[in-house]
């Protein structure tokens, strides 16, 4: 139903000019809107200028936000890391004192071989288990005494020695994935 139908069952009559109506309307929209004075400009620049501000105000608050979380992000990995990482440092390290037992125990001569070898057996288990889990002796003897590496408990003048050479090691020292876990206990020459 067009708008003249419309307007003829609602009791108006039917416009006598609809083209030169439809020409005016036309006019109309075509037109374009009076310049804005200038006060009202100034305004309208005013507000724009002030939801601009307020837009890189957002922005930036939203790039502060999204770098904190980034950082406590990778804050909280690097702190798991560490706390296993310590945890498994500690815990190896009371065994370490195993291993020096068995170290000792296989040192002393018997005469039931057969029980020796299966201690030897036991303690090559722990010490695979130690090289599985990223643990490594610390090379310490004829080395040049280092203290990140070495606890110099002893000084020891000889000739057989370059100076500051490590002559004796009473305990080993052991290290987790290149950490230090417990420092070799030397004696070293010509200080």
């Amino acid at each position: 139903m067009n708008e003249n139908e419309n307007l003829k069952e609602q009791g108006f009559d039917e416009p006598e000019n609809t083209d030169a109506s439809n020409a005016a309307q036309n006019e109309c929209q075509n037109e374009e809107p009076e310049a804005l004075p200038a006060q009202e400009k100034d305004e309208r620049d005013k507000q724009i200028e002030e939801l601009q501000n307020e837009l890189n105000e957002t922005k930036d608050r939203y790039l502060r936000i999204l770098a904190e979380y980034d950082n406590y992000r990778k804050r909280t990995a690097k702190e798991k890391t560490e706390a296993y990482s310590d945890a498994a440092a500690k815990v190896i390290s009371e065994f370490l004192s195993v291993i020096d037992n068995f170290e000792r125990a296989l040192a002393v001569q018997t005469s039931d071989e057969s029980f020796k070898n299966g201690m030897q057996m036991i303690f090559n288990q722990y010490c695979d288990i130690l090289k599985k889990l990223g643990v490594e002796e610390i090379d310490a003897l004829n080395k040049p005494f280092d203290p990140a590496l070495h606890n110099a408990i002893n000084q020891v003048e000889d000739e057989n020695f370059e100076p500051n050479t490590v002559c004796q090691v009473f305990q080993k020292g052991y290290t987790l994935n290149g950490k230090v876990i417990r420092h070799a206990m030397v004696a070293v020459a010509n200080p």
